[in-house]
């Protein structure tokens, strides 16, 4: 008897779901090196400071995984021809570097030396995967031209490992097809590069954005757009908080003027109730129209008002600026600014509130 076809493919969606399941969607806490050739400075702002969450789905995430999966067949291909390939440090970790205060860094994947071109160098070693049309494009223009982000996160190795060359070896995943090019240090590159870390990291404000146009290409394909161009507010978290500044003393350390404290990392993600955000985030969907450095008064678009407190950022953010100037909901917060609005609560638990709030307010006299 043969097995009736499905209407889906169950086994597939199986496996996408638990690379879903245990992907883990934190951000990093560090501006990665990997990142710093991007077009968009914004973008940089808005990824170090944790502005929105970024989940991919089960197949981006095992294509990622085939990328890492790659790396020590490419080890093998360079020590079958007499390279000498360290993946690890000599604590048996991977080769970490960091620099402005610990706030950038990123992974190199080896150090080599043996290369046929230049034995005796030490090279870090960058290896990559791509698509047949990627690897057409790097194999007729070269890396610095083709994938300047690849170009850029060799530079800035370069200079934080000390290592005056880079070997840059990549695969076509269609054809199996091998790339090699090897690439000079570029001093006045990686400081241009670091410089640019550095203005992203110490920012206190957003830069502007690449274009005012929500359809230009790069806006497009960003996963801010929504933020920048659309309606989404930023997260409420302690990087996108005014309180909060980054260190540069060492250590990734991050500081709060409110509590006149160092934040943990994860006290960072999770932020807390005296969240403000910095005001030039928040633009346009929240215009800042008072502040005495507690208390704050947001404007909306439309022109209603909200207010901190008794409003939390974390319960406009999940509720949505039109819910948070609801006449009724206002005079609710207002009622018992205690409660946490956007929870998900049942009706009974709604009608609870509500009836309470009636009883609260006819007891108030006229």
């Amino acid at each position: 008897m043969k097995i009736p076809k499905p209407l889906a493919n169950r086994t597939v969606e199986a496996i996408y779901k638990a690379y879903e399941r245990d992907a883990d969607n934190r951000p990093r806490p560090h501006l990665g090196a990997s990142l710093i050739g991007d077009e968009c400075t914004r973008r940089l702002w808005l990824t170090f400071r944790w502005v929105a969450g970024q989940t991919f789905d089960g197949r981006m995430l095992r294509l990622f995984e085939t990328g890492h999966l790659a790396e020590p067949r490419f080890v093998a291909n360079l020590r079958a021809i007499g390279c000498e390939v360290l993946p690890t440090d000599e604590d048996g970790k991977q080769w970490t570097a960091s620099a402005i205060g610990g706030h950038f860094g990123g992974s190199m994947d080896a150090a080599v030396i043996g290369v046929p071109e230049a034995s005796k160098a030490w090279h870090v070693g960058e290896f990559k995967t791509h698509s047949a049309k990627s690897f057409a494009k790097l194999a007729k223009d070269g890396v610095e031209k083709s994938h300047p982000k690849h170009f850029a996160q060799m530079q800035t190795y370069m200079t934080m490992f000390g290592i005056e060359r880079a070997l840059y070896l990549a695969v076509n995943k269609d054809t199996d097809e091998l790339h090699a090019e090897r690439v000079k240090w570029d001093k006045d590159a990686s400081d241009k590069l670091l410089a640019r870390a550095e203005l992203v990291i110490t920012s206190a404000e957003p830069p502007e954005r690449i274009s005012t146009d929500p359809a230009f290409y790069i806006c497009k394909m960003c996963p801010f757009a929504e933020l920048c161009h659309g309606a989404q507010l930023p997260a409420a978290n302690c990087r996108t908080c005014a309180h909060a500044t980054p260190e540069l003393d060492g250590d990734a350390r991050w500081s709060c003027a409110k509590w006149k404290a160092d934040i943990p990392l994860d006290g960072q993600r999770n932020g807390c109730d005296e969240h403000r955000w910095i005001p030039s985030l928040a633009a346009p969907h929240l215009e800042l129209v008072e502040s005495d450095g507690e208390a704050v008064t947001w404007r909306t678009p439309a022109g209603g008002e909200i207010e901190q407190p008794p409003w939390k950022s974390s319960e406009i953010h999940r509720i949505g600026i039109e819910m948070a100037t609801d006449r009724g909901l206002r005079e609710i917060k207002h009622a018992f600014p205690d409660s946490t609005v956007g929870d998900p609560m049942s009706s009974l638990e709604i009608d609870k509130l509500e009836a309470e709030f009636q009883i609260e307010k006819a007891a108030i006299p006229y």
